[in-house]
């Protein structure tokens, strides 16, 4: 499989597109906690429209086809980045980690950065850690779920 992917920033009208690949992506995190009620699963189209107005989205592209997003949002000198999210067949390609530095870059004026995962998502921590992020609490979602969030204070 050819890789060529570029990144670039989403608009309004990826969000359907966006949102299925969330839906896609999310399949294995439900699976890691056996619950199928998780928001990423649950999210509407409305929901995520209304995001577009709050957060900026990158996306990964391959063929015309979205194949990855990041999301961030800046709130004071924090920007929190948010649902990662890769299609299936591209994961373990080293495409979140560029994403994940994109989102960094376009929000280099930020002090932190900060991203949570569930405590069982172990790629998602591995990835994490290796990019600089360290955990600084945890959080009770559900029964089954514990977040934990991390940070990274910004080098740039």
């Amino acid at each position: 499989m050819t890789m060529w992917v570029e990144i670039f920033q989403a608009t309004f009208e990826d969000a359907i597109e966006i949102l299925d690949l969330q839906k896609l992506a999310y399949q294995s995190e439900a699976q890691i906690y056996n619950d199928w009620t998780i928001p990423p699963l649950l999210q509407t189209i409305e929901e995520i429209q209304y995001e577009f107005n709050t957060q900026s989205f990158l996306k990964a592209i391959n063929k015309h086809s979205i194949i990855g997003s990041v999301r961030t949002h800046v709130s004071g000198d924090t920007c929190h980045i948010g649902k990662l999210i890769m299609h299936p067949n591209w994961q373990n390609k080293g495409i979140g980690a560029r994403l994940m530095a994109e989102a960094e870059t376009m929000n280099q004026d930020s002090t932190r950065f900060e991203i949570f995962t569930g405590s069982l998502s172990i790629k998602n921590l591995h990835l994490y850690h290796k990019l600089g992020y360290r955990e600084f609490g945890r959080e009770q979602l559900s029964s089954k779920v514990e977040l934990v969030y991390l940070e990274k204070i910004n080098s740039f």
